[in-house]
């Protein structure tokens, strides 16, 4: 799509693909990156034909966090200013961490600071064994607050304790340890275990993943409860009442296909 100055992105059919488009600048942070993203992500998960997105980017760097001349005009910032600025980025990342359909990051160059949190931000992160990673913020005498949800969420409290203090690089292997991506391949077989994995997506009911989402958001984290226990009684209650649910069912039932695979 032509309207988009940081990003190239492309809408049509089951996959869509949003890329990082700033390789001279590493596809580092900058307002019209963060508002391009937030619109891109909106848009696809408007899209009735769009099942998946991949995130990925141009250039040899996925992401290497804030852009220098943003960082130039941030100094200047009143406390007004960087909570306006910072808002930007968590509404950013909260539009692609909640976008109704599954998100691969397709990590190919290195992840640093908020590049990390787009990687920890996503469903699913495959990521080449050449990557590094670095929560790089105590380096300057700053915090990575806005990412922390995501980036916690996947690598957890004690990686965390690590890697937010220390501001070390670490590998892939290292990321794939402690959770931050899902699997390390080779530059060579990246493309093709991102589209195994897109396929795979695609097969599913688009409502039930949608709902998925919420489960593992809501279910996270909180006590097994009788109000946890609850909630689940009438999630599988309603999707197995639901038209897509009912489909499902029968098509397995009935040895075929179900309607959403056409």
């Amino acid at each position: 799509m032509k309207d988009f100055i940081t990003l190239d992105v492309d809408l049509h059919g089951p996959v869509a693909r949003i890329w990082l488009n700033q390789p001279e600048t590493r596809n580092a942070f900058d307002d019209a990156l963060i508002t391009g993203l937030t619109r891109a992500f909106t848009l696809a998960g408007e899209a009735r034909e769009v099942r998946v997105v991949v995130l990925g980017a141009h250039g040899t760097a996925f992401c290497a966090g804030a852009n220098l001349r943003w960082m130039q005009r941030m100094a200047g910032y009143t406390r007004e200013d960087n909570l306006a600025d910072a808002a930007r980025l968590a509404d950013m990342l909260r539009t692609i961490a909640e976008c109704p359909k599954p998100v691969i990051a397709r990590v190919q160059g290195d992840a640093y600071a908020g590049g990390v949190g787009l990687v920890a931000a996503c469903d699913i992160a495959i990521s080449t064994d050449t990557a590094g990673y670095c929560l790089s913020e105590t380096r300057i005498g700053l915090v990575p607050a806005t990412v922390s949800p995501y980036v916690m969420r996947a690598m957890g409290t004690r990686a965390a304790q690590r890697y937010f203090l220390t501001a070390e690089r670490f590998d892939a292997t290292e990321a794939h340890r402690i959770g931050l991506v899902h699997e390390v391949v080779s530059a060579e077989g990246l493309d093709a275990k991102v589209d195994e994995l897109a396929r795979a997506l695609c097969a599913t009911g688009p409502m039930a993943v949608r709902a998925c989402k919420r489960l593992i958001a809501e279910v996270a984290g909180r006590p097994i409860d009788q109000a946890l226990i609850d909630w689940t009684v009438e999630g599988i209650a309603d999707i197995r009442a639901s038209s897509e649910g009912r489909e499902g069912v029968l098509a397995f039932l009935e040895k075929r296909k179900p309607s959403w695979l056409g």
